[in-house]
């Protein structure tokens, strides 16, 4: 199981912790609502909620470090993604952010989004720069046929540079998974809301299912408390051991580059 955080790993936020929290989700530009579900309850929350696998949409998803995590260990995430049916994305992600912090001009970028999210007890605030591209970028790149830096564009590449070690490239960073990804949106009636799942599929036959939904900032808690109420009445288990997608890829893909 991938170490969490103190925060991530704890089921009820203290008095301190919400007054952190308040402030920073006032600053985003929105709240996404996160839950893992553990493994020997994810069939049984599948057939609870009525989802269908054949409606999931199809991705591959890879990240790119060093092989000792050096970016993960700078608060950087280096992503990129193919969907099936749609165009491949990167991403440039600093995790974490106070948003009052961040330069004005990096915060006023229509490609810059700044988001809370938040797990059971936890929460973390990112600030992501993504940038479309087209149908098999991605895909060049993992086959090496053109260098990692061209899937990023100027933006992000400041972006990087302004976060990463001195001295690492993006050419310089190593291919981490791929990872297939299932990913389901649905709209369960007695919530009224769209959910997001997603089924991270992990070369070594683990899996997390994670539920989210993405809400504004001013209405965080009042939607937090009808999610919560609906998956209970569901059955679904709200007290496992919460688990980061992000950090479970890259200690697995990390874990089998270093020595036996």
């Amino acid at each position: 199981m991938a170490e969490l955080s103190s925060a991530e790993r704890s089921h009820t936020f203290s008095d301190q912790e919400l007054l952190e929290l308040l402030p920073l989700i006032g600053d985003s530009d929105s709240v996404e609502l996160k839950l893992t579900v553990p493994e020997g309850h994810q069939r049984s929350t599948v057939a609870a909620l009525g989802m269908d696998p054949l409606e999931s949409q199809i991705r591959q998803v890879v990240f790119f470090d060093t092989p000792e995590l050096t970016l993960d260990q700078h608060g950087v995430v280096v992503r990129a993604r193919r969907v099936q049916g749609k165009g491949d994305d990167s991403i440039v992600k600093l995790r974490p952010v106070v948003p009052s912090e961040l330069p004005p001009k990096l915060r006023a970028s229509p490609s810059f989004r700044v988001e809370v999210d938040a797990l059971p007890g936890g929460y973390v605030c990112s600030g992501a720069m993504k940038r479309a591209l087209g149908t098999t970028d991605v895909r060049e790149v993992m086959a090496g046929q053109r260098p990692l830096r061209k899937l990023f564009g100027k933006e992000q590449r400041e972006l990087f540079a302004a976060h990463a070690p001195e001295g690492l490239t993006l050419d310089e960073l190593t291919m981490l998974g791929p990872i297939f990804v299932l990913k389901l949106r649905f709209t369960p009636k007695e919530l009224g809301r769209r959910l997001v799942a997603e089924m991270w599929l992990y070369p070594d036959g683990s899996r997390i299912l994670e539920l989210s939904t993405r809400c504004a900032t001013t209405e965080a808690f009042q939607v937090a408390a009808e999610m919560r109420a609906f998956l209970t009445a569901q059955g679904v288990d709200l007290a496992g051991d919460q688990q980061t997608k992000t950090r479970k890829a890259l200690e697995y893909f990390a874990g089998t580059m270093q020595p036996a």
